[in-house]
């Protein structure tokens, strides 16, 4: 996996990009589909979206585009600074990384990076889709960031452990393979 700081910030680049594109998805699609359907009365969720003008993010409507840019920004920000150390160091003190089966201790590494990142993203994303037009309140807003973690928690999980790490792994793999079988090579030459 990522052995240089260029490989980590590449690996949290394409694990940001498939990760910010699914929670957009989700979100508006599986979580919020059928109330923005109903509020506008389209029958597609995206024409429902068209219709209202965007999605409703810090008091505007804004393309999906926008939301897509504004917490992939987050997002990667979060992941390189919070999620990638802390979350390595949090599973490297549960499990010895020498003596533990690789795979037991990407998904430990996994599972950190999930428990840490959902509840700040969701946070994040409490501020950003608070309904300001009805005033700020310091418990709505903390309801709505318990409302997200909660829904994004198992989602989050579930797709990060059997489709988006997995996913991400192979790929990394792939565009590094000639370089470390270059090192590998002269490493064992040394």
């Amino acid at each position: 996996m990522p052995q240089t700081k260029a490989q980590r910030m590449i690996f949290a680049l394409l694990t940001v990009i498939v990760t910010v594109h699914a929670y957009v998805f989700y979100s508006l699609y599986v979580v919020n589909g059928d109330t923005l359907m109903q509020v506008t009365g389209e029958s597609g969720v995206l024409s429902a979206i068209n219709s209202q003008g965007g999605v409703y993010m810090c008091g505007h409507y804004v393309p999906i585009w926008a939301v897509v840019i504004t917490e992939f920004v987050f997002a990667y920000c979060l992941e390189i600074f919070m999620g990638s150390p802390c979350s390595f160091r949090l599973a490297a003190r549960v499990f010895d990384v020498e003596n533990t089966h690789p795979v037991l201790f990407e998904t430990a590494i996994i599972c950190a990076t999930v428990g840490l990142m959902c509840p700040a993203m969701s946070l994040i994303a409490a501020f950003l889709y608070y309904p300001y037009y009805a005033g700020f309140s310091v418990l709505t807003l903390f309801a709505n960031w318990i409302k997200l973690v909660c829904v994004n928690l198992p989602f989050a999980f579930f797709s990060q452990l059997f489709f988006i790490q997995p996913l991400i792994r192979t790929v990394f793999k792939a565009i590094f393979a000639k370089r470390n079988a270059a090192q590998y090579a002269v490493e064992t030459a040394e």
